[in-house]
C-alpha cells in the first residue's frame, strides 16, 4: 500500500508532506484547491511523462517520493530482486525529479531508474482512475483491455501478441522472398550456364601463365633448336682450349700468389663451364619441334580468352570471377531452401497461434460472463436495473493471425427494456455512462492485483441516493485494498475511513496548495460544507453528523 507521498514545488504546492493508510481515504476540498495534485504528482513516480510547466514557478525543480509497503506483495517484490534494487524494511521508494529545463530524472530505492522502469513496477502497486475513464472506456482496445485485466488473461495476451508478431515478421520475410525469387529466376538459370561453362573449362592456378610460356617456346622452336646446338658446338670447342689454359698454370715453374689465384679461379670457371655445357645439353634435348602440342597450347589458350571476353573480365581474372559466381549461385539455390524452410516455420507459427488463440478465447467467454453478472448486479443498486450489458465476442472473418487475439470485443449497453443493446458512445447518456464506468471498474477491481487503487472524480454525473451507494461500493472495496478517492460528493466523502482536505491560499504574487488531515469535528465541518450553501447551519452540521455516523 502506499504509505506517505512527499511534494515539493509541484504545480501550486510549495511542500506537501502526507501520511495515508489502510481502507478508505477521501480527498476533498473547494473546486480549483488542487484536489488531483497529489494524484497527478504521484502518477509521475509510477511513469507519468514529465512537463516542464508542471515546476512551480520560480523553482528549480519539482521533487516527488512515493513510499510503498511492498511487505506482503511478493511479486513487486521478486520484481525489485531480479534487478538488484535493494528492498529496505519491506519499503519501495519511487522518486521522480523534473527540473524547470524539462529534463526528468527517476529513482528506485535511491538507484537511477528508467520511465518503463518506473511504470512496470508502478502496475504492480498502484490501479488510477481518472475522471476521464468513462471516455477511453468508448473505445475497444480498452474494453478488451479491461476485459482481459478481469479475466486474469495478460499472460495469454502476451503470448498471443508475441506469436502473432512472430508470424507477420516471418509472413512478410517470405513475402519479399518470394517476390524476389521470381525476379532472380533468369538470374539464376544465367548463373547456372556460366558457372557450368567455367566448370567445364576447369582452369587451374597459374595454368595461364604456364600455357603463355609453353605456347612462345613452340612458337619459337625452330630457332631455339638451331641456336641452342650452335651454342653446345661451340662450348664443345672451347672445352679443350680452357683445359689447354689450365694445365699451362699449373706448371709448378709458375709460382707466387698471383699465380695461386689464377689457378683457382681457372679451376672455377671449368667447372662452370662444364656445368654449363651440361645444362645446355639437356635443354637442346629438351627442345623438339611439336604442332599437335602447340595445335593444343593455342585452342586451350583461346578457349579461356573467349571466356574471359564474354565474362568482360582479364583473362587472369578468370578463376576469382568463376569462385564469385559459384558463390552467388550457392545463395541463390539456398534461397529455394529458405522458401521451403519459412513456409514450414510459418505454418507451424499459424497453429501455435490457433493454440495459444483458442485458449485466450475460452478465458474470454468465462470471464465475460462473470463480468456482465456483476456488472447488471452493481447497475441494479445504481439505479439501472432495466439496463441490459451485453460483451459481445465476435469471431475475427480474417484468419491471419491477429495481436489481439482471435476475436473482436464490444460493450454493448441498452438503457430500456426491449431496446436492441447498442455501443455504449451511441447508447448512454453523460450520467449513465459514469455508472457504467463505475460498475466497470468496481468490479474489475475485484481481480485487481495492485494494493492501492485511486479514483480520481468518477463520481462525476452522479447524484442523491446513487451516490451514497458508490460510496458504500468504495468503501466495500477497500476492505480488501486501500482506495484513495478524490470526490466532490457528501454522500461518497461520508464513507471514508479517513478525510483529507485540500485547500489554497496566497495573494496576487503566489498561490499554494496545502493537505490537511481531519479530524472528526473537522469532518464534520467539510461534509457540511460538500452539501451546499453559502452559511453552514446547525441543521447541516447535524445532518453532516448523522450521515457520518450511518456510514
Amino acid at each position: 500500500m502506499l504509505k506517505q507521498i512527499t511534494i515539493q514545488d509541484y504545480a501550486i504546492v510549495e511542500a506537501l508532506d502526507i501520511d495515508l493508510a489502510e481502507g478508505m481515504t477521501v480527498i476533498t476540498g473547494e473546486t480549483g484547491a488542487g484536489k488531483s495534485i497529489m494524484l497527478d504528482a504521484l502518477g509521475l513516480c509510477v511513469g507519468d511523462r514529465a512537463d516542464a510547466r508542471t515546476v512551480r514557478p520560480g523553482a528549480r525543480r519539482a521533487d516527488i517520493t512515493a513510499i510503498f509497503d511492498v511487505g506482503a506483495l511478493p511479486q513487486a517484490q521478486d520484481w525489485l530482486v531480479e534487478r538488484a534494487l535493494d528492498l529496505a524494511s519491506g519499503e519501495c521508494i519511487l522518486r521522480r525529479v523534473v527540473g524547470a529545463d524539462g529534463r526528468a530524472k527517476a529513482f528506485i530505492n535511491g538507484s537511477p531508474a528508467t520511465l518503463a522502469d518506473c511504470a512496470a513496477l508502478g502496475k504492480l502497486l498502484v490501479d488510477i482512475h481518472s475522471q476521464h475513464a468513462h471516455q477511453s472506456l468508448l473505445r475497444r482496445g480498452s474494453q478488451r483491455m479491461l476485459l482481459d485485466a478481469f479475466a486474469g488473461a495478460q499472460k495469454q495476451v502476451a503470448k498471443v501478441t508475441e506469436i502473432a508478431h512472430r508470424w507477420r515478421t516471418l509472413s512478410d520475410t517470405l513475402e519479399r522472398l518470394t517476390g524476389k525469387s521470381e525476379a532472380d529466376t533468369a538470374r539464376l538459370d544465367l548463373l547456372k550456364y556460366q558457372v557450368s561453362e567455367l566448370n567445364e573449362l576447369s582452369l587451374e592456378a597459374d595454368e595461364l601463365q604456364q600455357l603463355e610460356q609453353e605456347q612462345k617456346q613452340l612458337l619459337n622452336a625452330d630457332f631455339l633448336m638451331d641456336s641452342a646446338s650452335e651454342a653446345l658446338g661451340i662450348c664443345e670447342a672451347q672445352a679443350d682450349q680452357l683445359t689447354r689454359l689450365r694445365q699451362l698454370m699449373a706448371d709448378e715453374r709458375h709460382d707466387g700468389s698471383a699465380v695461386t689465384n689464377i689457378r683457382e679461379m681457372l679451376e672455377t670457371a671449368e667447372i662452370q663451364f662444364q656445368e654449363g655445357r651440361r645444362e645446355l645439353l639437356g635443354y637442346t634435348d629438351s627442345l623438339e619441334r611439336d604442332p599437335a602440342r602447340l595445335q593444343w597450347v593455342e585452342n586451350r589458350l583461346e578457349n579461356i580468352y573467349d571466356l574471359a571476353r564474354k565474362h568482360r573480365v582479364m583473362p587472369e581474372q578468370l578463376m576469382s570471377h568463376h569462385a564469385t559466381l559459384a558463390e552467388e549461385l550457392e545463395e541463390l539455390e539456398g534461397g529455394e531452401h529458405d522458401l521451403e524452410r519459412l513456409q514450414g516455420e510459418l505454418q507451424d507459427c499459424h497453429a501455435d497461434y490457433e493454440k495459444h488463440a483458442g485458449k485466450l478465447s475460452q478465458q474470454r467467454a468465462k470471464a465475460s460472463k462473470q463480468l456482465m453478472a456483476q456488472v447488471s448486479s452493481i447497475l441494479t443498486r445504481l439505479a439501472m436495473a432495466h439496463c441490459d450489458f451485453q460483451i459481445v465476442l465476435s469471431k475475427r472473418t480474417d484468419e491471419r493471425p491477429d495481436a489481439a487475439g482471435a476475436e473482436s470485443i464490444e460493450f454493448l449497453i441498452s438503457t430500456n427494456p426491449g431496446s436492441a443493446p447498442g455501443s455504449l458512445a451511441k447508447i448512454a447518456s453523460g450520467g449513465e455512462l459514469s455508472r457504467i464506468s463505475l460498475a466497470l471498474q468496481v468490479a474489475a477491481a475485484e481481480c485487481a492485483t495492485a494494493p492501492t487503487m485511486i479514483f480520481d472524480e468518477v463520481d462525476v454525473g452522479i447524484g442523491g441516493g446513487i451516490a451514497e451507494i458508490v460510496g458504500e461500493l468504495l468503501s466495500q472495496l477497500s476492505q480488501r485494498v486501500q482506495v484513495l478517492c478524490v470526490t466532490h460528493l457528501a454522500q461518497v466523502a461520508c464513507k471514508g475511513h479517513h478525510h483529507l482536505r485540500v485547500s489554497k491560499s496566497g495573494d496576487k504574487s503566489a498561490i499554494f496548495t496545502h493537505v490537511n488531515s481531519l479530524s472528526e469535528e473537522e469532518r464534520v465541518e467539510e461534509i457540511a460544507r460538500m452539501q451546499g450553501g453559502v452559511t453552514i447551519t446547525d441543521s447541516t452540521r447535524a445532518h453532516a453528523r448523522e450521515m457520518l455516523s450511518a456510514s
